[in-house]
């Protein structure tokens, strides 16, 4: 899938992708596989998900706490995931650092290594012949170079005495020794395999998933006031990923360039009329969408999320659009001499019909997406904003134009 990004390598990680025959049976399945395989595999990080298309891989909630000390850093996440395995609505919690891993320590007797003339170097390249191997050569095979490496057999390095059974050459000595005589002792510590850095600062992610049937809103304005209680060391700071900051990013993407947009289209119309009360009344009916757009959402049960904002603003166009088309005929039926309270009336009935039936076009035309997961925010915001935007406009405008322009309907005889 082009469109997902999958987990950093990981020899303890695996994922299954099940294809149902009824997409209807998702819901259901999440929250029966996500209970049965926690109780069947307790001792594994199980989340089951309904895959989405889009921006994927990463956790939906993720608390990033940044210092110098990865001791300290280690323990600041410990004390997070103890606050999410205490949250029911939590499940899938981790680190991004992983657990940590048993490394041997060897403590060695300085003097006798000053004594036979060796040093750390030599020591390390002894070691590494024994466990991973050193190369000594290259064979030539036709075109292909094949590296010559001399390393100790499978049954020596796996041994729990492999470090003390090495043998280090000394040329003082003239032979090689082994090294349980230059070892003090070794000890086993436990280290973290790997720190990942952000601008080159060592941070570690505490992460976590909502459970199935949950919002990542719903659960991260659960677990956010917890984790920002935490007192944080002088020089450490906390600060949130996942869904919150990749929407906050779009958000303000969105900020930065929509009021270019919406100004490129205010002057665009004041230029179109030449005058400054046609643009109010067609500006005044743009709030008209909101109606729609919020009906729509709560019976789809849809986020307002990026799409249904960008969306939205595709909306506001269409709807600028229609209103173009009422406003300018009634001007043209005033500037003919008709009189003006009737010309408002007369020009909507007119254009009721063209401006309905574009409106109906693009109704029909989003509405397979609405079987779309990624398009559905949008096909809902676009489709119910239009419909009752475009039954409000038709009523809503002749009333604006006839207050904006002070139009009194004309005394009968």
């Amino acid at each position: 899938m082009l469109t997902y990004s999958p987990e950093p390598r990981n020899p303890a990680f695996a994922q299954l992708l099940v294809s149902v025959d009824d997409q209807s049976r998702i819901a259901g399945l999440v929250e029966q596989l996500q209970t049965e395989l926690s109780d069947l595999l307790p001792d594994t990080s199980v989340k089951v998900w309904k895959f989405m298309l889009g921006r994927g891989g990463g956790k939906k909630i993720e608390a990033a706490f940044t210092g110098p000390d990865p001791a300290e850093l280690r323990r600041l996440s410990e004390e997070a995931k103890a606050l999410m395995l205490a949250t029911p609505s939590l499940i899938a919690i981790q680190d991004d650092w992983r657990q940590q891993v048993p490394v041997a320590e060897p403590s060695w007797r300085q003097e006798q290594l000053q004594r036979l003339a060796l040093t750390a170097l030599d020591v390390n390249a002894a070691l590494a012949q024994t466990l991973t191997g050193r190369q000594v050569g290259i064979y030539r095979e036709g075109d292909d170079l094949i590296p010559l490496i001399v390393r100790a057999p499978i049954s020596e390095r796996d041994q729990h005495q492999a470090i003390q059974n090495t043998e280090v050459f000394s040329s003082v000595a003239g032979r090689t020794l082994p090294l349980s005589q230059l070892l003090d002792s070794v000890n086993v510590v436990w280290q973290d395999a790997m720190i990942r850095r952000i601008d080159r600062v060592s941070t570690i992610k505490v992460q976590a998933d909502p459970a199935p049937g949950l919002s990542t809103n719903q659960v991260f304005a659960e677990i956010r006031p917890q984790i920002e209680a935490m007192p944080l060391p002088p020089g450490y700071s906390l600060k949130w990923y996942g869904e919150y900051d990749a929407s906050k990013e779009a958000n303000a993407g969105l900020m930065v360039s929509a009021p270019f947009g919406f100004a490129a289209m205010i002057l665009a119309v004041v230029f179109m009329f030449n005058a400054f009360r046609e643009p109010l009344v067609i500006w005044m009916t743009a709030p008209l969408a909101m109606i729609g757009v919020v009906i729509g959402l709560i019976v789809f049960r849809t986020p307002f999320e990026f799409m249904a904002i960008l969306g939205f603003l595709s909306l506001i166009g269409m709807m600028v659009k229609n209103a173009i088309v009422l406003v300018d005929e009634a001007g043209n039926r005033i500037n003919e001499g008709q009189e003006s309270f009737q010309a408002v009336i007369d020009a909507c009935l007119s254009r009721a019909r063209p401006v309905v039936l574009g409106a109906l076009t693009t109704i029909l035309g989003v509405a397979p997406l609405l079987v779309d997961p990624f398009f559905k925010s949008m096909a809902v915001t676009v489709m119910f904003g239009l419909m009752f935007a475009t039954a409000l406009t038709l009523v809503v405008l002749p009333l604006f134009y006839v207050m904006i322009f002070r139009i009194h309907k004309a005394a009968t005889t």
